[in-house]
């Protein structure tokens, strides 16, 4: 039987107090909408899965796109029921069952939505909606049931009768309806309500008005069903997520210093008696290997390390890879397409940016390589530069294997030193270093004897 997924994200989210649309905000590595996209598609082709944008359509949908699903726009927001309705063009002729869900609940499940699935099946109602209880159920839509326990209505916290606000059990506005159903009865929903709106919580009613029983599927855990309203909520779910992510990886066999300090992403992988240290961030798509360690304070973005590779603490690693055995920071900074070759050293307070470092070469102290190419074993001085834009080009910097360049050196790019090279501490290169020579760019010294003295002579006149 085909399952076609409706997902509802046209609002602004007023109450999270921002100008971006409330499902694109981030919990846990991604946004509100990605989470729930991921968790349908577990179930549903891409090409069944529809959202409904409204409030920044455009960039709601420029970051759900690459996804495959399919995008219908509400230009009117005029609540849940109209939304729905706006999909009927694409959607009405299809069969099967239809799932509605909401794009600010990142916490739900593919497993949960399969258990709705099967619910709805069994059931064989015309409609079948995930509830769950709640302690303080202030602002939720009530379920009310009937003596056979089935769905007799919803309603609305704001219409509901004192009576109706002593229940607990609340509506997620998760639905899974029999499609003929949906399309013949949707058009039934009236704005009979303060807010003047089309709720799809009335199809309960309506269902049952026309013989057809609704379901209800308890949720033992109400967290997955949490949806996000406020910066509040929002950091309360990012912090589920992460704990998740790090429960896993733990169970894994990676090692996490105070877990509830680390921030690692969805999409991260990390293999056994790896070290993560306390107030590490793991951002992104990093695959990180075995035996590694990734310092207090550090940031790896998009990078891939190798086995036995160590990020030092405070060090910021961003889109760049680096090979088994290497050793980067404290204190420093790799970024655009940056690879260290194995077994290399950088050190603290050294930025590469682009540039291929070879295996066993080093760089200690104080340096900035970029655009450059620098071969195995070469050895990079404490102060040394590329200078590798001339204002209006990039120019490339390259260092042959076991070169040496001295403290303090400025590489004018584009130049090339070769292999087993040397620059004097202290140059200013501007040509090309032939192989085992030595380059010497710098003024020479002189010393005066006696100047001290006569300028002491000459200040006490």
């Amino acid at each position: 039987m085909t399952l076609t997924v409706i997902l509802l994200a046209a609002g602004l989210g007023t109450r999270m107090k921002s100008k971006k649309a409330k499902v694109l905000h981030r919990a846990g590595g991604r946004t509100l909408a990605a989470h729930v996209v991921r968790a349908a598609l577990g179930l549903a082709s891409a090409e069944n899965v529809v959202v409904v944008t409204g409030h920044q359509a455009e960039a709601v949908e420029d970051e759900l796109r690459p996804y495959g699903v399919r995008f219908v726009r509400q230009l009117q927001q005029k609540g849940t029921g109209h939304a729905v309705e706006c999909t009927r063009e694409l959607l009405e002729s299809g069969e099967g069952l239809v799932m509605v869900l909401y794009g600010d609940t990142p916490l739900l499940s593919t497993r949960t939505l399969n258990r709705l699935v099967e619910t709805h099946r069994e059931s064989q109602a015309g409609a079948t909606l995930i509830s769950t209880t709640l302690d303080n159920p202030h602002g939720y839509g009530r379920v009310v049931r009937d003596a056979d326990g089935l769905v007799a209505e919803i309603v609305e916290h704001k219409v509901a009768t004192p009576e109706q606000l002593r229940i607990q059990e609340i509506n997620s506005g998760i639905y899974c309806f029999q499609a003929e159903l949906l399309w013949r009865y949707l058009r039934d929903i009236r704005p009979d309500n303060p807010a003047r709106e089309f709720y799809l919580t009335d199809m309960a009613a309506i269902l049952r008005r026309n013989g057809y029983a609704v379901a209800p599927l308890l949720a033992p855990d109400s967290r997955e069903l949490l949806g996000i309203n406020t910066r509040i909520e929002l950091a309360d779910v990012d912090r589920i997520l992460r704990d998740r992510k790090n429960a896993e990886l733990m169970l894994a066999g990676v090692t996490i210093e105070r877990p509830e300090t680390v921030v690692i992403d969805p999409d991260v992988r990390i293999g056994m008696d790896t070290v993560v240290e306390p107030f590490a961030r793991i951002l992104g798509e990093c695959v990180i290997g075995e035996d590694c360690r990734v310092g207090a304070g550090a940031t790896v973005e998009n990078s891939t390390l190798a086995d036995r590779s160590e990020v030092e603490p405070l060090s910021i690693v961003a889109n760049s890879r680096i090979d088994s055995g290497a050793r980067v920071g404290p204190f420093a900074r790799l970024r655009m397409d940056t690879h260290i070759g194995a077994d290399a050293r950088i050190g603290n307070f050294v930025e590469l940016k682009k540039t291929e470092f070879g295996a066993g070469a080093k760089s200690q102290h104080l340096a900035y390589l970029g655009d450059s190419e620098i071969g195995a074993g070469a050895n990079i001085g404490a102060g040394t530069i590329t200078c590798n834009f001339d204002g209006f080009a990039k120019h490339k910097t390259q260092i042959g294997e076991g070169a040496f360049i001295g403290s303090n050196s400025t590489l004018v790019a584009p130049v090339t030193i070769a292999e087993e090279g040397y620059v004097g501490a202290g140059s200013t290169i501007t040509d090309d270093v032939p192989a085992g020579a030595l380059a010497l760019g710098r003024g020479r010294q002189v010393n005066k004897e006696g100047w001290v003295a006569k300028r002491k002579q000459k200040g006490s006149r």
